[in-house]
């Protein structure tokens, strides 16, 4: 019997049969970054002069990730909206998505007050504003932005310019202006569209090049900032550092555990299936070197394509829920150890500069503790000297706040999507209940399940790899 041609438009199944193979528990990438911040800890506190050493081991793999964000952004979001084909739907998704932002945003600022304001973490030190004088922390220039300026600011110089600049903001209103134009230009457009899609798959693999040294940059970054500051000092203001887990520890189980069980996720197994971007940014404080990661998996998780490309962008510039725990709750605790006692009216004003204030970071390392500055200096309430005394445990408070900024945008996603009827349901459980790098397949391509969607007759098969 002659043997059929195969057919050139349906991808070839394998035809292997058995269970899939799984790795073995040392090849796990979220493993082998625990381990290296394991060693980081150790090896920054035993030797502490060659600190300075380590540190280009964290930057470059954060620089190396940076670099390929804004492409990532772009081609992801142009793909994705130029292939909904209805302009109607990404303007539902961008106002769904900003009002579940300032929502829950604004639970996490009132969470993280109710908290510092019972532990009070601060009472009782009584710092003299005068020993700060030479810690080096300066006042930065403010000017009041008026609603004018932010409009301006999402705005790029030069498209050139918003790519060189790479902050999130002008790069996402220049995709969001190129992908409406792409999208009036109907089939002509068609081989673009293609085009972006290939080389967002090119950057998505450049991605999983970089990840292979992710347990290098953790361990570098642990490294330098043991050895710099040394546990002590880390461990001095320790009655804030532990108010403040407990406040991101609380945040997770009664704001996001239950957004999540709406929307039929368990919060868990979300947690485990991201634990690997989750301890990367524990070491390098930077939801940036997680970003093109992060929408790896929540493609492969079944959200669709344009909700992805939408959401999670638009969400490292506007929903930073654990910042909002950390600066509200640094900005009291501040208050309560120079001797400040803030009233109601004050803190409802202090929370509403921060609504507005928190708007437009991108999630670079360190950016937190400037807008934090800016803020209270701003307010006029809290003396901005006064933040020298948290610059030691910064970094970490920042392995906690950086982790649900992750968190909480993936779930965003999900939510969103859900909401939109524009997650695969079994896929989303199949690769919760399995875990992203249970399977060989696991840094299979994000397009592997649209493939498989587009192909007739395949309807439950597997994307192959």
């Amino acid at each position: 019997m002659p043997t059929p041609a195969a057919n050139p438009d349906v991808p070839e199944v394998s035809q292997t049969h058995g269970p899939p193979r799984k790795r073995a528990w040392y090849k796990h990438l979220s493993i082998q970054i625990l381990a290296a911040m394991i060693l980081g800890v150790f090896v920054g506190h035993t030797w502490p002069a060659h600190a300075d050493a380590w540190k280009p081991l964290g930057d470059l793999f954060i620089k190396l990730v940076r670099m390929l964000v804004a492409p990532i952004i772009f081609c992801t979001v142009v793909h994705g909206i130029a292939s909904v084909g209805e302009a109607k739907k990404v303007g539902r998704v961008a106002l769904k998505s900003l009002v579940y932002f300032e929502v829950v945003t604004t639970i996490a600022l009132v969470l993280a007050l109710l908290l510092v304001n019972f532990w009070a973490p601060g009472a009782g030190m009584h710092v003299d504003l005068k020993a700060l004088a030479d810690t080096g922390v300066k006042a930065p220039v403010v000017k009041p932005l008026t609603v004018g300026q932010f409009l301006l600011s999402l705005v790029p110089g030069s498209a050139v310019g918003a790519f060189a600049e790479g902050e999130v903001i002008p790069v996402l209103f220049f995709s969001l202006m190129f992908a409406c134009g792409l999208l009036a230009l109907g089939p002509k457009g068609k081989p673009l569209i293609d085009a972006i899609h290939s080389i967002a798959l090119v950057l998505f693999k450049m991605i999983g090049f970089a990840m292979y040294i992710a347990p290098l940059g953790a361990f570098g970054a642990i490294a330098f900032t043991v050895g710099k500051f040394g546990l002590p000092s880390l461990l001095a203001l320790g009655k804030l550092v532990s108010e403040f887990y407990l406040c991101c520890l609380l945040f997770v189980a009664v704001v996001l555990a239950p957004i999540a069980y709406a929307a039929g996720v368990n919060i868990l197994r979300l947690i485990r299936y991201f634990a690997a971007e989750l301890l990367i940014v524990v070491g390098t404080s930077s939801g940036e070197s997680v970003f093109p990661s992060v929408m790896d998996k929540l493609l492969r998780l079944g959200v669709d394509e344009s909700v992805v490309a939408l959401v999670l962008p638009t969400g490292y510039s506007f929903n930073h829920d654990g910042t909002c725990l950390y600066w509200a709750t640094v900005s009291v605790f501040l208050a309560q150890a120079v001797g400040i006692h803030l009233s109601i009216g004050q803190q409802l004003a202090l929370l509403a500069t921060m609504l507005f204030t928190s708007k437009g970071g991108a999630g670079v390392a360190g950016s937190a503790i400037v807008v934090l500055a800016t803020t209270i200096s701003a307010t006029g309430t809290i003396p901005v000297a006064s933040v020298g005394l948290i610059i030691g445990v910064h970094s970490l408070l920042s392995s906690a706040f950086v982790p649900v900024n992750v968190l909480g945008n993936s779930l965003a996603t999900i939510v969103i999507g859900r909401t939109e009827r524009a997650v695969d349901w079994r896929i989303l459980q199949e690769e919760l209940q399995s875990g992203p790098e249970e399977i060989a397949h696991a840094h299979a391509l994000p397009s592997a399940q649209t493939i498989s969607k587009s192909v007739v007759g395949l309807e439950g098969v597997e994307p192959p790899t």
